[in-house]
């Protein structure tokens, strides 16, 4: 049973894709500016954002600004105010990462909705919970989440809830990706994504390269597509359904708006809807990697990632069978016309390196047996790069452009909304009508001269209907006409369509006018930066602490090694959870503080995950919200220490607060900062709360998609893999031959791990002045002695008996690359952008 009908919102890059959206029948358009989004190379101009929500509005469509990067903490100020100025502009929602950033609208812009971005990692009823604590009255649920999630934490919450229904997915967990920081200095949680998922890699199993055949991009999943789970996304009572394309351009938009639209409406009236064999083939046309469900029907990760091409190819047209010293011959999947774009996919004999032969066709000739004889421009391509058992693929069709077209190129309103009238007719008063739309706003017409009585051919409801129905070039339809004709009058055609004219512009301009104007005191408060003196610094700025070496290991010899070493504490973080009771047990008997660390992801069926972290009554170190809020439950006689990781996504002192509000005893901040960031804000917070990682191969992707099961198996989950991430050491070389280790966690979720050991040596003399007291080391495929150097190092490092020199070099002889500053490198360009970040409008990630 459908009870509300959801939200359709629509991506828009610029103007074109919103008017796109908006005639293709979205409700809402999710759009960004140009700073403080994650697609940082679209959007619109902070002074466009009046008119584009005017015109929004206009046409009965929400406008919803995404805000959703970490900001940093020179950013502050200009963040509050460009907030501030978003919901001056009559904004309907503003989408969040930043767990500040939410709470500051909540406090100081009230009126503003704050929508939970993808990017907060929300996969629970538990991590709603919290998003709604920190302001959020909606929350955009993780896309690797099945109807089953959805439907368990629908019943668990009372947030809103928006899933992604249509459009590209990443491979790793929103705001859980930092391969573009790691590889490029671009972060993704910063609207910079370099798409390193999209490169070929070579899988790497037990040191030899594993024969894949035509599958190199293992780490490319192909195009989310669940119009055929509309109805049941519907029934768990969905708020809204979102498509993903904010880079798209405006075919895309039109094309898919409309297709979900016709499904959610046939939904809502229990109607069977469908897209025919042409619909279906014109999605993929305009943009596609390859459409399925995906997660939304469950985990099938032979399914997910094809592995045979990273881009957009449009529709498979077939297979070549002939290759001649003219044309080329193939068997067709859809007719060819001349005009069309096609490629030819040698995926299975020529390196990615490759281009693709391709171009446009010049000639299309039917031959024996059903095939076609293709010529091109002999110029543009070059046929001895051709060979029988090559793809097809159609990469442009002239056709689409003009389906779209009406769409894309309106004139006048294409879609419209209903118009609701009701008309009351008595002779000797004003001709009084009342029209209302969208349910919000409403007017009323009153004639300037009373009705006279009729002489003949009185007003009836059908000839009203046919008057006031002349909408034609509005952005409305006559909807329910209610008629109550006290006494027959003589009502002229032209009165008729004076009130016709005048309602359509008093309810466009209703509609134009922000729903929530910004009292003055709001804009006062987006000024005021947040107090630098937090409690927990004012409670450790007087001590004077010894430097603390804390490890991490992955495996019980690595453990065996750190134990010899002796460091402050041991953090166990190992594929299988129920195997770590002895271990606990052999850290506390050395007499060293045992810490655990739990997934990054927990979705709705493994909260057994949570019970079991507490029965090992030791310190976890959390990295998901919904755990956090989990913990922060437990009676105080529990005395569990918590401690949070750097995928808490903590960039600046509010998001950092906001987490030791929880309960959280110290906290590792995101590897968006870099060393200079962390210091300033290690001295705000109190530099005794802060962790740093100062050894360690940066965690670059964390993924759903499990690349042990779908290439070192046939199986499709864990329960038929035959669990080959057991046995194996894998990793993934690229193209420069750096082999980047892959490891799973309890939930089967891989991590790719950098293969360069990110070393802080240049920064630690900094950071110890700054009074950061706690130094981390983390293991992923090292060797025992590996440990016991690289541990052995920091140790001796930090009882100044080496210098940092010295310890570099001794870290780099652990390193199976080498060593990088990685996502801590400052450049120098940073001290004059922290400058000039509160005294003009940049972008953040300049």
């Amino acid at each position: 049973m459908i009870v509300t009908k959801p939200e359709l919102m629509s991506p828009a890059g610029h103007w074109p894709q919103l008017h796109a959206a908006i005639e293709a029948g979205a409700d809402a358009v999710y759009f960004g500016l140009n700073h403080f989004s994650a697609r940082a190379k679209v959007g619109f101009d902070l002074d466009e954002l009046p008119q584009v929500m005017r015109t929004l509005h206009q046409r009965g469509v929400k406008g919803f600004v995404t805000f959703n990067t970490l900001v940093f903490d020179h950013e502050l100020e200009l963040a509050q105010q460009t907030l501030a100025e978003i919901a001056r502009a009559g904004a309907d929602a503003v989408i969040v990462q930043d767990i500040g950033m939410a709470q500051f609208v909540q406090k100081n812009l009230p009126d503003l909705p704050v929508h939970g971005s993808t990017q907060m990692s929300i996969t629970s009823a538990e991590g709603c919970a919290l998003a709604k604590q920190w302001g959020c009255q909606r929350v955009v649920l993780g896309r690797e989440l099945s109807i089953r999630d959805i439907r368990q934490i629908a019943a668990a919450t009372d947030l809103e809830l928006e899933v992604f229904v249509h459009g590209a997915l990443c491979v790793s967990y929103s705001g859980q990706c930092f391969s573009s920081e790691a590889w490029g200095g671009r972060s993704a949680n910063r609207g910079q994504c370099a798409q390193a998922c999209r490169l070929p890699y070579d899988l790497i199993v037990d040191g030899k390269k594993q024969d894949l055949g035509a599958h190199r991009y293992l780490l490319s999943p192909g195009d989310l597509y669940a119009l055929d789970f509309v109805s049941q996304l519907c029934e768990l009572g969905i708020s809204c359904f979102k498509i993903e394309g904010r880079y798209k351009d405006a075919d895309y938009v039109a094309l898919t708006t409309q297709a979900y639209r016709r499904a959610i409406d046939a939904a809502c009236k229990h109607e069977t809807y469908a897209l025919s064999a042409d619909e279906l083939r014109d999605l993929e046309q305009v943009y596609s990697r390859g459409l399925g469900p995906h997660f939304v029907r469950g985990v099938d990760h032979q399914q997910v990632v094809i592995g045979r091409a990273p881009r957009h190819r449009g529709v498979r047209a077939g297979e070549v069978t002939r290759v001649t010293d003219r044309s080329i011959w193939i068997m067709p999947q859809i007719r060819l016309h001349r005009g069309d774009g096609v490629v030819f996919d040698a995926a299975h004999r020529r390196s990615p390196q490759q281009r693709e032969p391709g171009g446009f066709l010049f000639e299309v000739t039917e031959r024996a047996q059903g095939q076609l004889e293709l010529e091109f421009d002999r110029d543009k391509i070059d046929l001895r790069l051709i060979a029988p058992g090559d793809w097809v693929w159609r990469t442009h069709d002239p056709q689409l452009a003009k389906k779209v077209r009406p769409l894309t190129n309106a004139s006048e309103p294409v879609h419209t909304r209903a118009l609701d009238m009701q008309v009351a007719i008595r002779v000797g008063e004003p001709l009084r009508i009342t029209a209302s739309c969208d349910q919000i706003h409403r007017c009323v017409w009153t004639s300037n001269l009373p009705l006279t009585a009729a002489q003949n051919r009185p007003p009836t409801l059908e000839s009203l209907t046919l008057q006031l129905g002349r909408l034609g070039g509005s952005p409305f339809h006559l909807g329910q006409l209610d008629c109550l004709i006290l006494e027959p009058a003589f009502i002229p055609t032209s009165l008729l369509n004076q009130a016709r004219r005048e309602i359509v512009a008093a309810l466009l301009e209703l509609r134009s006018a922000p729903l929530r104007p910004l009292q003055n005191n709001a804009v006062a408060a987006a000024t005021a930066l947040p107090n630098r003196e937090t409690p927990q610094a004012l409670g450790t700025r007087q001590q004077s602490l010894t430097p603390m070496v804390h490890v991490l290991v992955r495996n019980p010899q690595q453990l065996a090694a750190a134990i010899d070493c002796r460091p402050q504490s041991i953090t166990l973080d190992y594929l299988e959870l129920y195997g770590l009771k002895s271990s606990v047990d052999q850290v506390r008997s050395a007499g060293i503080e045992v810490r655990v660390a739990s997934p990054r992801v927990l979705k709705p069926a493994e909260e057994k995950i949570v019970h079991f972290l507490q029965s090992l009554e030791c310190s976890i170190l959390i990295r998901s919200t919904g755990l956090l809020f989990s913990l922060q439950q437990q009676p105080p006689a529990s005395k569990t220490r918590l401690l949070g990781d750097f995928s808490l996504n903590a960039a600046n002192i509010r998001a950092a607060q906001s987490l030791f509000d929880l309960g959280l005893e110290r906290l590792t901040l995101s590897y968006d900062l870099n060393a200079e960031q962390i210091s300033s804000l290690a001295t705000q917070i109190g530099p005794s709360q802060i962790e740093v990682v100062a050894y360690h191969h940066l965690p670059v992707f964390h993924t759903e998609h499990c690349v042990f099961c779908r290439f070192l198996s046939s199986g499709t989950d864990n329960t038929n893999c035959g669990h080959p991430c057991e046995t194996h050491r894998v990793g993934l070389r690229d193209e420069q031959g750096r082999v980047h280790p892959l490891m799973a966690d309890v939930g089967c979720r891989n991590t790719v791990f950098g293969a360069e050991v990110q070393s802080a040596t240049k920064y630690l003399g900094q950071w110890l002045s700054a009074g950061i007291v706690h130094f981390r080391l983390e293991f992923v495929h090292q060797e025992a002695i590996h440990v016991r150097q690289a541990t052995a190092g920091l140790q001796r490092f930090l009882s100044r008996q080496i210098d940092a020199a010295e310890l570099e070099q001794l870290w780099q002889e652990t390193a199976p690359h080498r060593t990088t500053s990685g996502s801590y490198f400052v450049p120098k360009e940073f001290r004059s952008l922290v400058q000039l970040g509160t005294k003009r409008l940049i972008s953040p990630n300049q």
